[in-house]
């Protein structure tokens, strides 16, 4: 079948009004469910926190605007990919909130727009330097890999331990001489990436069974993530506290304190409001890029 071809009642009547809409109000609506496509929420944390590594490492203006351009163009590549592989998935389980589910995209566009995207992250993370960007562009392949294969293995935890690792690695390697990151900062961003990945799938559990997913969160299933998800926000706050050369200071030491009450009063009321697992990991990295520019840049 036609990737293009409209899924759905819905989707064919959404083709016709389309044809007769006006140009520019199309591009504006294709703009817009691309957009709500890539996954912003995280598309945003994870640039963000890239352009925060950037300055805190010493970066110049250029420098920083390169990295996150590479970084942007990256995880947008993965969050269409997703959209566009996992869109009859999204149909069975109903996700309203999916775009290219309810008609508003066709699938072939956002496959374009992911690989687009993909080759304008290519030639930005060789930019960065020869071992940034290689190191870079493992981080975006194991996000497809994670996104056509290992969401459904036990292994689905890995390509997010590699690539928030990757993030360290890439602002430490692309400054003059590309030192190695610390291995504190490395071993604190995988930690986070797990525990990324365990917020992020609970919300979708039961949905992602159905269809046939049976990732690592999905053998643990939903009260065996939730219990599992504080072990790792907490463990990156510990490592990046106690990480770093030097006694930490007062303050420092909170962080861990303030990590794991953020940990678990997220997952207590995780089970009330399904999106706070993922609320409480975005506010543990918040805390844990603190510690970050708190010690410098930390990097070997």
């Amino acid at each position: 079948m036609d990737a293009d071809v409209n899924l759905g009642t819905s989707t064919r009547e959404a083709g016709a009004d389309t044809a007769q809409t006006p140009r520019p109000v199309r591009l504006l609506s294709t703009g817009r469910a691309l957009a709500l496509s890539c996954h912003p929420g995280p598309v945003v944390a994870v640039t963000t926190l890239t352009l925060a590594l950037a300055v805190t490492a010493g970066h110049g203006g250029g420098r920083c605007l390169l990295l996150t351009a590479a970084v942007l163009t990256g995880q947008l590549s993965v969050g269409w990919c997703n959209d566009a592989y996992d869109a009859r998935r999204d149909i069975v389980n109903g996700r309203g909130d999916k775009p290219v589910a309810v008609g508003t995209i066709g699938q072939r566009t956002v496959w374009r727009a992911a690989f687009g995207a993909l080759a304008l992250c290519v030639p930005l993370s060789v930019a960065c330097g020869a071992l940034a960007g290689t190191a870079h562009l493992i981080a975006v392949a194991a996000a497809w890999a994670y996104n056509l294969w290992l969401k459904a293995t036990p292994l689905s935890w890995l390509p997010y331990a590699i690539g928030f690792a990757g993030l360290p690695t890439l602002v430490s390697l692309s400054l003059p001489g590309s030192p190695w990151p610390a291995w504190w900062a490395v071993t604190g961003g995988a930690l986070l990436g797990v525990g990324a990945h365990l917020a992020d799938v609970l919300p979708d559990i039961r949905g992602d069974v159905a269809t046939g997913v049976r990732g690592l969160p999905h053998r643990l299933g939903a009260t065996g993530s939730r219990l599992l998800l504080p072990v790792p926000l907490v463990a990156a706050s510990v490592v990046l506290t106690l990480g770093p050369q030097g006694p930490a200071g007062a303050g420092a030491v909170l962080v861990p304190l303030a990590a794991g009450a953020i940990a678990v009063g997220s997952l207590l009321l995780g089970r009330r409001r399904e999106k706070a697992p993922f609320v409480g990991a975005v506010a543990v990295a918040a805390l844990d890029v603190g510690l970050l520019m708190a010690h410098g840049t930390g990097f070997a």
